[in-house]
C-alpha cells in the first residue's frame, strides 16, 4: 500500500495539481494539510472524479486536513485529537482504510518563540504523545502522518545555524517528537534514507527551491504491525507552476505476517 501526506497550502487553489499529482502517482491514502477551507467547500467533486473519496475537517482561511482513498470511502474515526476541548482548530483526523487507523495531523507551527504559540504547540504535542501511546498499546496497524513542523534533527535541514531561532528547530519540540518515536514508531523516510534524508518543504521566500534550501518536516509514523518496503519524496512537485511549498512525502508500507500459533501436542503416556 502506498500512502502519502501532502501540505497543499489552499486545496482548492491548487485542485489542478494535486488531482495531477494524484493520476500520476496513483497513492492508496493521502493525509493533506492547509486545506485553507471550511469543510462545505471542500473538493469533493474534482477528487471523486479522480477516483478518490475523502473525508475532511476544514476551516475558513488556516488548517483544515483530509484523508483520501483511492476506490472507497474512508471510514471517519475521529476529527479532533484528545485533551482540550476547547481547541477548535482544524488540526486532526482519524480513519481507518484497508485495515489500518490513518491519523493526518497538522501540528501548530509554533512562531513566534517563545510565546503563546510555541506554548500552543508544545501543549498540542503533550496530547499528540498520549494519542500516540494509546494507538500504539492498542495493538492495531496505525499510521501517523502529515506536517509536523518540526525538523528532527541537524541532518534533516540545509543550514541549520539559519534556523536556530525558529521553533521548528526548538529542543522542547525536537524532544516531543523524539517522544514519540520512543514508544516504538518508526520514522518511514529516515529508515530509508539513514545516509542523507529527502527535504519535504522548501519556503517561498529567498529563492530556497532553487537553492535547495529545504528542511524535512513532512513525517510518515509506522507502528510495529506495519513493515515500511520504500519511502521517499516527490520532490519535482515542489518546481512546478503553482506549487504548495511542501512537496508529497510518501511510504510504501506491508501488513507484517503473524506467525501461526503452535499447537500444543499430546504427550504419550
Amino acid at each position: 500500500m502506498r500512502v502519502a501526506t501532502w501540505n497543499i497550502n489552499n486545496v482548492n487553489h491548487r485542485i489542478d495539481r494535486l488531482v495531477e499529482w494524484l493520476q500520476r502517482a496513483r497513492p492508496d491514502v493521502v493525509a493533506l494539510q492547509e486545506l485553507k477551507c471550511p469543510t462545505a467547500q471542500f473538493p469533493e467533486a474534482a477528487l471523486q472524479a479522480a477516483g478518490y473519496r475523502g473525508v475532511a475537517v476544514g476551516q475558513r482561511t488556516w488548517n483544515g486536513v483530509a484523508l483520501l482513498c483511492r476506490g472507497q470511502d474512508p471510514l471517519p474515526a475521529s476529527t479532533s485529537l484528545p485533551g482540550d476541548p476547547s481547541d477548535k482548530e482544524a488540526r486532526y483526523l482519524e480513519a481507518a482504510i484497508h485495515g489500518v487507523l490513518f491519523a493526518c495531523l497538522y501540528l501548530p507551527n509554533g512562531n513566534p518563540q517563545p510565546g503563546p504559540k510555541f506554548d500552543y504547540k508544545l501543549q498540542w504535542f503533550e496530547r499528540l504523545r498520549l494519542r500516540a501511546e494509546a494507538l500504539w498499546a492498542s495493538g492495531h496497524p496505525v499510521v501517523l502522518l502529515g506536517d509536523w513542523n518540526v525538523v528532527p534533527t541537524d541532518a534533516d535541514i540545509y543550514k541549520p545555524d539559519t534556523w536556530r531561532d525558529n521553533a521548528l528547530l526548538q529542543p522542547q519540540a525536537r524532544q516531543a517528537y523524539a517522544a514519540i518515536l520512543a514508544q516504538g514508531w518508526t520514522d518511514a523516510i529516515a529508515q530509508v534514507h539513514p545516509d542523507g534524508v529527502p527535504f519535504t518543504f522548501w519556503d517561498y521566500r529567498r529563492r530556497r527551491w532553487e537553492r535547495d534550501a529545504g528542511l524535512r518536516i513532512d513525517h510518515i509514523l509506522v507502528s510495529r504491525s506495519l513493515r515500511v518496503v520504500d519511502a521517499g519524496v516527490d520532490r519535482e512537485e515542489r518546481g512546478k507552476d503553482n506549487a504548495s511549498d511542501h512537496a508529497p512525502a510518501w511510504a510504501e508500507i506491508a501488513l507484517l505476517k503473524q506467525a501461526p500459533a503452535r499447537r500444543r501436542t499430546a504427550r504419550a503416556k
